[in-house]
């Protein structure tokens, strides 16, 4: 997850926000291991509902080490993602990802996975004080 969230300060920063923030709304972690007791890859990911996509699954966060690019394993998350979004009784599959250069090898294997580009999400940062 490091290498998808910089940001977060260490382990205990991501164990507390998950715990905290994250575990009350659904959201749970599944890894890929290849052989090591490092993850080489995971997802964190939460079922719900809204009257645009009714039941759905999302995926908030899918990562994989540098290291361990291009051995199937975000496929392998990305497939039992979907059997588990069928277990739950969800309509869809959603997962936003960020746009660049980057990120095309992401965005084929999503695409390899039957997903589609089916909206533009847009944000903006809320003034404080």
């Amino acid at each position: 997850m490091r290498e998808l969230r910089p940001g977060l300060a260490g382990e205990a920063d991501f164990a507390r926000r998950v715990d905290v923030l994250q575990r009350p709304q659904g959201y749970r972690l599944v890894a890929a291991l290849d052989g090591g007791p490092v993850a080489a890859a995971v997802a964190g990911f939460r079922a719900d509902h809204s009257l645009s996509w009714g039941s759905f699954l999302y995926v908030d966060d899918l990562s994989t080490l540098p290291s361990a690019r291009r051995r199937g394993h975000a496929g392998a998350l990305l497939d039992w993602l979907l059997e588990e979004a069928a277990r739950l009784g969800c309509d869809q599959l959603h997962l936003d990802s960020g746009v660049g250069a980057e990120r095309a090898d992401a965005h084929r294997l999503y695409m390899s996975k039957g997903m589609v580009i089916a909206a533009h999400h847009f944000a903006r940062a809320v003034p404080r004080g």
